[in-house]
């Protein structure tokens, strides 16, 4: 089986710090080639990988700001297209740009919906829904106006998390700077309960940044870190109490939340979008409401057994995990082709 592998590249894949579809594109590359699958990831030049690399971008658009973002996603989606005779199957991890391909080419294709991004977009999707197979990362992100082949959970890479089952006393907010990821509702959650907060992610709204996240940055109990790498990343996730995720939209998975249970720490969440699929309640963490149901788990946090987080991560969440569903998934096309 020969499987190209189509990620973004607004960053590396995998991405040296920010970059959800990245590292998810990379874990199902990566995975594939672990079970002796020919992959070709297609990204950007300066990608990582056990597989075949195919680029035609250098480095991502994010990182080259003398780089078109358009011209080069055009670039690097029509590379693949031309050669799409090569493969057995294209796994599109890049959106709705790559469909408007799909019924030029005679290889099939399934593509991973990491959410949408407007309404606007699900035209694209209606479109080709019949030419393509679609799959959702969760439940909750399922568009009723489209078919689906499958759910499968995004997994990481257990051996890239350390356990840590003595963490430290401060809350962590792990995400995009942006309204819909509920920074300044952290911070409120953080000062009420007289916690000091760490704050770690890039700055995605720059004008929320200054306006409700700046004003409160003390550098003693309300602390931003930055937009941290994967190694800052572990420390930060393991050494954590509790992580703070009080999103205020639909969220479609949340990987930084399967990431913090990974390394053993419980996760406070508003209840919204996928987040009763990937907490499990008063388990590996606590479905919350509002700012008052926040300030009241936290005081419930020693409840949790940090060890619970990790094993409830590894039963559903992990790279092989996912892999076997997508060869499921590959296997189903192929047989009825």
């Amino acid at each position: 089986m020969k499987i190209a592998v189509l990620s973004s590249i607004a960053w590396r894949t995998p991405p040296r710090k920010y970059g959800p579809w990245e590292q998810v594109a990379s874990n199902i590359a990566e995975g594939m080639v672990e079970r002796g699958i020919d992959v070709t990831l297609f990204a950007t030049g300066d990608s990582i990988t056990k597989g075949k690399l195919a680029s035609v971008c250098r480095q991502p658009y994010a990182e080259d700001s003398s780089a078109d973002p358009k011209v080069a996603e055009c670039l690097h989606i029509s590379n693949l297209m031309e050669q799409a005779d090569q493969f057995d199957l294209i796994h599109n991890n890049f959106d709705f740009l790559p469909l408007s391909y799909s019924r030029l080419i005679n290889t099939p294709m399934i593509t991973t919906i990491h959410g949408f991004s407007s309404p606007k977009i699900l035209p694209v999707y209606k479109k080709y829904d019949s030419s393509n197979h679609f799959v959702s990362i969760s439940y909750s992100d399922r568009s009723p106006e489209l078919d689906y082949i499958a759910t499968v959970y995004n997994g990481i890479n257990l051996l890239d998390f350390t356990f840590n089952s003595e963490p430290l006393d401060y809350l962590l907010f792990f995400g995009r700077i942006h309204p819909e990821k509920g920074v300044f509702e952290s911070i409120q959650i953080a000062k009420e309960s007289k916690r000091k907060l760490i704050i770690s992610g890039l700055i995605q709204d720059q004008e929320y940044f200054n306006l409700k996240v700046k004003p409160f940055i003390n550098n003693q109990d309300i602390v931003y870190v930055g937009n941290s790498g994967p190694v800052e990343r572990i420390r930060l996730l393991g050494e954590a109490n509790a992580l703070l995720h009080p999103i205020c939209f639909e969220e479609p998975f949340g990987l930084s939340v399967v990431e913090a249970m990974a390394c053993g720490t419980p996760v406070i969440a508003f209840n919204r979008g996928s987040m009763p699929e990937i907490i499990n309640d008063k388990k590996t963490g606590f479905l919350v409401s509002n700012i008052e149901e926040a300030l009241n788990a936290i005081g419930k946090i020693k409840t949790i057994n940090r060890k619970n987080c990790r094993n409830w991560v590894a039963s559903k969440f992990s790279r092989e995990k996912m892999i076997d569903a997508y060869l499921g998934v590959y296997n189903k096309i192929l047989s009825n082709i």
